[in-house]
């Protein structure tokens, strides 16, 4: 495996504390995603609704609820893949929003829908504190393989501007 660790072979608890322990400086932290559980079938955390998670006007902000999707989606496409030689990059997502919130506790919930060799659909609900559905979400992921100097595979394509 050239030194990168996988989660093909450690337990969903060890899976939750190994990425609830290195949240530092990812958006994971910023916004306080918490992991519960993660599994190839379903990945389930939680998330506080607190001030830099509200619009200007005092709601939950629509973008919030989608990077919580599409974090438990691309997590959950990577417990899928062989991660040391693939890696996992949100494709396309949509969200409906389905109940307005100020403040609670959310909870979202990925399964898959499809795993493909260069495709994974997952299907995110986001729940509030009373089990109340918030947001409904479907993301796809790319897996494309690893750059043999872990860089960023898309690199070589995007056009220059310099």
């Amino acid at each position: 495996m050239k030194g990168r660790e996988t989660f093909v072979d450690i337990s969903s608890a060890e899976i939750v504390e190994q990425i609830n322990t290195t949240r530092e400086g990812s958006v994971w932290e910023i916004l306080d995603i918490k992991l519960l559980s993660a599994e190839k079938d379903r990945v389930v955390a939680t998330m506080p609704i607190g001030p830099n998670h509200r619009q200007q006007v005092g709601y939950l902000h629509g973008g919030i609820s989608v990077v919580l999707a599409e974090s438990l989606a691309s997590l959950g496409t990577v417990l899928n893949i062989d991660a040391s030689r693939q890696m996992a990059f949100g494709l396309e997502i949509n969200a409906n929003h389905l109940r307005p919130k100020r403040e609670g506790q959310l909870t979202g919930v990925a399964t898959p829908i499809h795993r493909g060799r260069t495709t994974h659909v997952w299907e995110i609900k986001i729940s509030d504190e009373n089990d109340k559905l918030v947001c409904v979400s479907r993301c796809t992921v790319a897996v494309v393989d690893r750059p043999p100097d872990n860089g960023n595979p898309f690199e070589k394509k995007l056009p220059s501007f310099g």
